[in-house]
């Protein structure tokens, strides 16, 4: 199999990953619920793992991670924890349903939500972020980049434009995170919001949120954290406070690895292979009759997403005969992004990504490419 669905989850990972998540199964117990070796063991590797995400992320306290399940779970602790009723809000059209959807629950309580819009080619007009601010306008949720175009938003431009009118930037890195160096401080993010399992390459059920100091989130649960027990609620310090129940050690074992390759190897390394094999793919189908590119390739940092259609025919049929015919692995329809699908008009044929790892081969993107363009040539 060709694996291209690398925006969905990365299938493969570097080998200490599998190692690490299956020697904590047998060495791991419940962190921060004990004084044995087991329990330690889960507790070195969840403080470990914190504050190598810190150093990777630019967040300046270790004890500012917190753990989540997934990026939608750390979305939903930001947006829920930061926006209330009567609070006004901007984001965007790139973004997932990860984000859409508390946005629209927000909007069913009595929160104000307005959207920048997105032209055909997937871009912003950064100027009509500052035309939407109102006086109660609490904070803009955004993406780093399009999970369906891969466009890069930027956000040291959006943070300055939202800490000028006193509101505060929460952004979702699902897509580049391990992929594109990303440094809070430096961009002005206040929340930045991530999974482990797609470019950062560890487990599935791993991800998190990195918090600015003086961010002040509402817990999303409420449970137990093995420390202030008796307290009627949450401990109010990071990162107890959004972390109710016991926490996934063996996954974040495994995040943990991932992150000793990603520091090894260097992301930008690790994003230029992907770029150089997104850009193979794309030279390749761009100028084919009968495909269609969405997105804007002029952007020389991006994610290694290509999503395309072909002719008139409907994406997941595309998808279909490229994995039955080809045994080529990509991700056909909506992609959990409708707004963004609006804005491309591509509503109801949906589009075939293709997303690239740096453990793609140039055979591999060459064989894609090939597949592309013979689909394209049928009558």
């Amino acid at each position: 199999m060709i694996y291209l669905d690398n925006a969905a989850t990365t299938l493969r990972k570097p080998p200490a990953v599998a190692e690490a998540v299956v020697a904590a199964l047998t060495t791991a117990g419940n962190a921060a619920r004990g004084a044995h070796g087991a329990s330690l063991n889960a507790s070195r590797a969840v403080f470990e793992t914190r504050q190598k995400l810190a150093a990777l992320f630019g967040c300046p306290r270790a004890d500012h991670v917190v753990f989540t399940m997934n990026a939608t779970e750390a979305l939903n602790i930001a947006i829920y924890g930061l926006i209330a009723p009567g609070d006004h809000v901007i984001s965007t059209d790139l973004e997932h349903n990860s984000v859409l959807r508390p946005l629209y629950d927000l909007q069913s309580r009595g929160a104000l939500v307005d959207f920048v819009p997105a032209d055909r080619h997937g871009n912003v007009c950064y100027d009509d972020f500052k035309s939407l601010f109102l006086e109660n306008t609490k904070a803009v949720v955004c993406t780093h980049a399009s999970n369906l175009t891969g466009n890069v938003l930027d956000l040291a431009r959006i943070a300055r434009i939202a800490h000028a009118h006193g509101a505060l930037l929460i952004a979702d890195a699902s897509q580049t995170a391990g992929a594109l160096p990303i440094s809070m401080e430096e961009l002005g993010i206040d929340v930045l919001c991530f999974t482990g399992h797609k470019g950062l390459m560890g487990p599935q059920g791993t991800g998190g949120l990195c918090i600015r100091p003086g961010v002040d989130i509402r817990p999303l649960l409420r449970g137990g954290t093995g420390v202030h027990s008796y307290d009627k609620d949450q401990p109010p310090m990071y990162p107890t406070r959004l972390e109710a129940g016991t926490l996934n050690s063996h996954g974040i074992a495994g995040l943990d690895a991932a992150l000793d390759y990603l520091l090894q190897e260097g992301v930008a390394a690790i994003g230029a292979r992907e770029r150089a094999l997104m850009r193979r793919f794309y030279n390749a189908v761009r100028s084919t009759p009968g495909v269609t590119v969405y997105g804007d390739f002029s952007q020389l940092e991006r994610a290694a997403i290509v999503s395309l259609n072909i002719r008139d025919y409907d994406s997941s049929e595309v998808a279909d005969v490229l994995f039955t015919d080809y045994g080529i692995a990509t991700r056909p329809g909506a992609h959990c992004a409708p707004r963004m699908h609006e804005a491309l008009g591509t509503t109801k044929q949906g589009a075939v990504r293709f997303s690239f790892s740096c453990f793609n081969t140039e055979q591999e993107i060459d064989a894609a490419a090939k597949a592309v363009r013979e689909l394209a040539a049928e009558t």
